[in-house]
């Protein structure tokens, strides 16, 4: 909690006069989450990306670009951002299948192309290479290390995500090998070094003759390695060890580690209501609308001079104003009674946010701020009705 509150006073007097709710990303955490992953770059010779699915908010970029590598996008919008928005970087690209009136853009704005089937691969990287491209294909080395999020683990049983050694085998032709130039497989989710250890052990065992070709390998995201306690030296111990055991140039792509614990949503009360003894605070911020990895994850949000659960005097349930029944933040206790119109910030919002949010039930999209350096809060957005119409019609 200390970490994801620390600095947290300034964000308090730079923001009382906001209209909520609304983003608040501090600059200065944003810059010590680089500096972490910069050092890791610098003890390794790895290189690091931004995975834009996770954090996507390109004024901070040039922040960002100062520390690592380049950007990591799912698709052609997120390349086409990471070439405008961070040019000096590398850009790569993963989707789980590309269209055919997409590939021609992508090959244009993008370094480096990871295919998800060796259909794909041979279908468009011909092309790709005579473009010049750096090729990958993604696999599945069938070792799950996730616990509780299914929902999150590509290495399910009847995943989409990644090419198994039994498919390998049965489909790869010496002139689809001929194309590529790197091997990339993404596990994590939230996870530390141990877990990623456990899966290289696996991508070794299952795939260990094919790295000798490759250029690179690209161990995927899901790292969280500006957590407090993660184990940083183990992490790098693993990637030196893959790096001299294969001569290859190895990527990460973490978008969470990137922007841990540096932004903040900020809501106020609208009313208290009551069911079955139940207390419940009604916000102007939706589970549903504004942060819904709350719904779909689940979890509990860190909330300032709050506690998750029922361990403090006055106990709310947190939720959000939309029609859906759902739209339940969490339990909170407190040490002191919600009135209408108190201020509530929640840690930890600045990935998964801005990015996924929506309009629904036409809940307009909160503002996004940047805490800079030195205490002023900056406006960089100007959502309103508009907004919401664009997307729903001609006019």
């Amino acid at each position: 909690m200390d970490q994801v509150f620390d600095g947290v006073s300034s964000v308090l007097k730079a923001c009382q006069g906001l209209k909520t709710p609304c983003y608040v990303i501090d600059e200065k955490k944003l810059e010590r989450n680089a500096e972490v992953l910069a050092s890791v770059i610098s003890h390794t010779g790895c290189r690091i990306l931004l995975a834009q699915k996770a954090f996507s908010n390109y004024d901070f970029y040039p922040l960002i670009s100062g520390y690592i590598s380049g950007t990591e996008a799912s698709g052609l919008f997120e390349a086409k951002l990471g070439k405008e928005e961070m040019p000096e970087g590398e850009v790569h690209v993963f989707s789980a299948a590309y269209r055919d009136d997409e590939i021609s853009e992508i090959i244009s704005c993008a370094d480096h192309i990871v295919f998800n089937s060796i259909y794909q691969l041979k279908k468009f990287g011909p092309a790709a290479k005579k473009a010049g491209r750096s090729l990958g294909l993604r696999i599945n080395p069938e070792c799950s290390t996730q616990e509780g999020h299914e929902i999150y683990d590509p290495c399910a049983a009847g995943s989409r995500l990644g090419v198994t050694r039994g498919i390998w085998d049965r489909e790869m032709t010496p002139e689809a090998i001929a194309l590529l130039d790197g091997i990339h497989f993404h596990t994590l989710c939230e996870q530390g070094s141990d877990a990623l250890e456990i899966t290289l052990r696996a991508v070794e065992e299952k795939f260990g003759d094919i790295l000798p070709q490759m250029k690179w390998l690209n161990m995927g995201g899901g790292h969280h390695i500006t957590k407090e306690g993660y184990d940083v030296a183990r992490l790098e111990k693993l990637l030196i060890y893959a790096k001299e055991k294969w001569d290859v140039q190895v990527y990460l792509e973490p978008g969470e580690a990137v922007a841990l614990n540096a932004g903040y949503l900020l809501s106020r009360v609208l009313d208290v209501v009551e069911n079955s003894g139940v207390k419940i605070a009604i916000l102007d911020a939706s589970a549903a609308c504004h942060m819904p990895d709350v719904i779909e994850m689940p979890y509990t949000p860190p909330l300032l001079n709050a506690s998750a659960g029922s361990s403090k005097q006055y106990v709310y349930t947190l939720a959000g104003p939309t029609c859906l029944s759902g739209d339940v933040i969490g339990q909170y206790g407190f040490d002191a009674e919600l009135k209408t119109g108190d201020m509530l910030v929640f840690g930890d919002m600045a990935i998964y946010t801005t990015c996924k949010n929506n309009t629904f039930n036409g809940m307009p999209l909160p503002d996004l701020y940047r805490l800079k350096e030195d205490g002023r809060a900056e406006r960089l957005t100007d959502f309103g009705y508009s907004d919401f119409k664009r997307r729903l019609g001609s006019s």
